[in-house]
């Protein structure tokens, strides 16, 4: 396999709807369809959970059963207050930002369809220094171009109405991936090619393989605490995100030092199973694949943390890729660590044996 030849224009072409597509933290339903649907030839069977999770299998009669997996939601808003003047009012779902929210265009998804709002913001020439407000959570408001609240119910919006943010995928420097919501669909997509490669590589794997899309994970790993129950995993493999800590203001004292461009970041914590860990790393080096390395702190907040406490213990391991500015509109991840992220799970799946055993001692 080729290092240059991963991510091909077809599944680039899959990785900018998908991201374009909104799939907030409890209505992931329409992404999770896309999503099936690009990996349903490259997997023999699948099922989907009550809340969402999708989890395509190869091997299905496997005893044996390997995970990898990713969360498919992302951060948004939910409609909580509507004013007589037909100003909105928000409450998170999820853990999304208010201090990026004044001047971003957002959709309001109504049964009617959606509806196009901006987060106001009062202009400089109203403010003053001496009483300069930030935004906050109980200030932030949204304009639909309504003159009061039977307008805005007019438009099918109403408490409960979910918002999203309308930035879309873009390129930078033909090197980086920069879009809301990669935190963490672009971990769908990462497990999703190495289905793929699994496929056209005719790579014969001995055991089941659950490449498992969750749901609900910015709300505390629901989707994972419910999926696993489902499969009762041997081993997990998760991968999320973890931060760039090379830009601007960030404290590398306290956040660590991964960067984009510098290759997978490998989670050593207590929820991470260190003769997986091990295994991982050996693959890494054997195929000359670049990695760097970051603590947690008790828990790693990844979906590795419902997997790896779960059925008596599950063997489990987390690959993040490093990314900037997370739970904002312009995440941004390095296209070579993508690759490189894919390339690592790939290798490692064909170093797990059948029935491997990783307890520390017997």
């Amino acid at each position: 396999m080729k290092k240059n030849r991963i991510i091909t224009k077809e599944s680039e072409s899959f990785l900018r709807k998908y991201i374009n597509n909104p799939s907030p933290t409890g209505f992931e339903s329409t992404g999770q369809k896309m999503w099936l649907n690009y990996i349903k030839p490259y997997i023999h069977q699948h099922f989907v959970d009550t809340y969402g999770t999708v989890v395509g299998i190869i091997n299905p009669d496997a005893k044996y059963k390997v995970v990898i997996e990713a969360h498919a939601d992302e951060i948004s808003w939910f409609v909580h207050y509507i004013t007589k003047d037909g100003f909105i009012y928000l409450r998170r779902n999820g853990g999304s930002d208010h201090q990026i929210a004044p001047s971003k265009r957002v959709n309001i998804h109504t049964n009617k369809g959606t509806v196009k709002a901006v987060f106001g913001w009062p202009a400089i020439h109203t403010r003053t220094i001496s009483n300069e407000k930030s935004p906050k959570l109980d200030n932030i408001f949204l304009d639909c171009g309504a003159k009061n609240k039977e307008e805005v119910e007019k438009l099918g919006v109403h408490v409960g109405c979910v918002v999203t943010y309308e930035d879309d995928f873009i390129i930078l420097n033909k090197k980086h991936y920069v879009g809301r919501a990669l935190d963490n669909r672009i971990g769908g997509f990462m497990i999703a090619e190495v289905a793929r490669l699994l496929h056209i590589n005719k790579v014969k794997l001995p055991f089941g393989l659950y490449i498992t899309n969750s749901v609900q994970e910015e709300v505390g790993l629901r989707g994972a605490q419910m999926i696993v129950e489902s499969i009762k995993p041997n081993i997990a493999i998760v991968t999320d995100v973890c931060h760039d800590t090379g830009t601007p203001m960030i404290d590398k004292i306290k956040q660590g030092d991964t960067k984009c461009g510098n290759g997978p970041v490998l989670t050593y914590g207590p929820a991470v199973q260190n003769n997986l860990l091990n295994l991982i790393i050996e693959t890494a080096k054997k195929n000359k694949i670049p990695f760097q390395r970051i603590a947690a702190s008790r828990a790693t907040g990844t979906d590795t943390d419902a997997f790896a406490y779960a059925n008596g213990g599950v063997a489990s391991a987390l690959i993040s890729l490093a990314l900037r500015y997370m739970h904002t509109t312009v995440e941004s991840v390095a296209k070579n660590d993508v690759e490189n992220v894919i390339r690592l799970i790939y290798n490692s799946l064909q170093n797990i044996k059948n029935n491997q055993d990783f307890r520390y001692f017997k």
